[in-house]
């Protein structure tokens, strides 16, 4: 199973020469870049698709195109498990599903909770909640279940009806439920008369059971991962002010970033899902001194570092052999 992850952000840039840039809904000038990354539930993410636009395009604007690239990507590496591509609200929309399913994928895809979508919250039977594995819950030894104050369901909706008959998809709503427990509704000296929830709905037309099909879209989350990693590196900062040449400059960020998980990946266990910065610093930006004799290269490494294991891995993955 592989499950590809969309979503966006706007980079703030600095100066008048960059092109491009624009204000979008975060207020902030800079320039607004899509990526969408691959993992597995064993492997940490790589980027498979990236492109930047102009800082006040659309959130999912060219996202159908954007998966179809990054579908073709897994496919052409010889991926052929299924796909599930995962993505928030901004992506729910009559074009990227239809994408999904032209390219014989599933998606999972938050919904925004409009008037039709919350009249379908609503109309679920109060006893088809199940309780989840969510913060402070215990799980019931006796019973075989959780007690939390989080709960899932799920019921049949039919999305996209204000377009034409071609574009109207027919999937599962899941439905996570969780108790508000902000007293700011509760006016002063009064209890609560009952118990009211915040909702959060996805929709998804994946064949997992609905516990594993809530929680497994709501890992959708890794992807913060990569932003975070990204903004740790080449995308500290935007360099030029061409768009084209901010552009490559994207492209060679995640190039940098997969190298350095394959590095990861080769070394040991722990690195194959470490994030970026400690890869650097313990496999690129290591500690040793090089020495030559004999035509041979030697490297010296502290007496306590403890990491030579991990880089004799990778260094002998690749055909070499470390002398140490």
């Amino acid at each position: 199973m592989i499950f590809l992850d969309i979503d966006w952000k706007v980079k703030p840039v600095h100066g008048y020469a960059k092109q491009g840039a624009a204000f979008g809904y975060t207020r902030q000038r800079g320039l607004h870049f899509q990526i969408v990354t691959a993992s597995t539930p064993i492997a940490a993410p790589v980027i498979v698709a990236s492109r930047l636009r102009k800082g006040s395009a659309g959130s999912a604007k060219g996202a159908a195109h954007l998966i179809a690239e990054a579908v073709n990507t897994v496919r052409a590496m010889g991926a052929t498990g299924q796909i599930i591509v995962r993505g928030d609200s901004a992506f729910c929309s009559h074009k990227t599903v239809a994408a999904c399913r032209r390219l014989r994928v599933r998606f999972s895809f938050t919904i925004a909770q409009r008037k039709k979508v919350r009249t379908t919250i609503a109309a679920i039977d109060p006893t088809a909640w199940t309780a989840i594995k969510y913060t402070d819950a215990v799980f019931d030894q006796d019973e075989q279940r959780w007690v939390s104050d989080a709960g899932v369901a799920q019921t049949a909706y039919t999305a996209f009806t204000g377009k034409p008959q071609k574009y109207h998809v027919t999937a599962r709503l899941l439905v996570r439920r969780v108790k508000r427990l902000g007293q700011a509704h509760i006016p002063d000296g009064q209890g609560e008369l009952f118990t009211t929830h915040r909702f959060h709905a996805v929709f998804t037309d994946t064949a997992l059971g609905l516990v594993e099909a809530e929680a497994t879209h709501r890992r959708h989350a890794i992807i913060e991962q990569v932003f975070a990693d990204l903004e740790d590196s080449a995308l500290g900062h935007l360099p030029s002010g061409k768009f084209t040449a901010n552009a490559a400059w994207l492209t060679l960020a995640t190039l940098a970033h997969n190298l350095t998980r394959a590095l990861g990946a080769l070394a040991s266990t722990f690195h194959a899902r470490a994030r970026t910065g400690t890869l650097r610093r313990h496999l690129i930006a290591v500690p040793a001194r090089l020495a030559t004799g004999a035509r041979t290269l030697t490297w010296h490494f502290p007496d306590r570092w403890p990491w030579p294991g991990a880089l004799e891995n990778l260094w002998t993955t690749v055909g070499h052999r470390l002398r140490t």
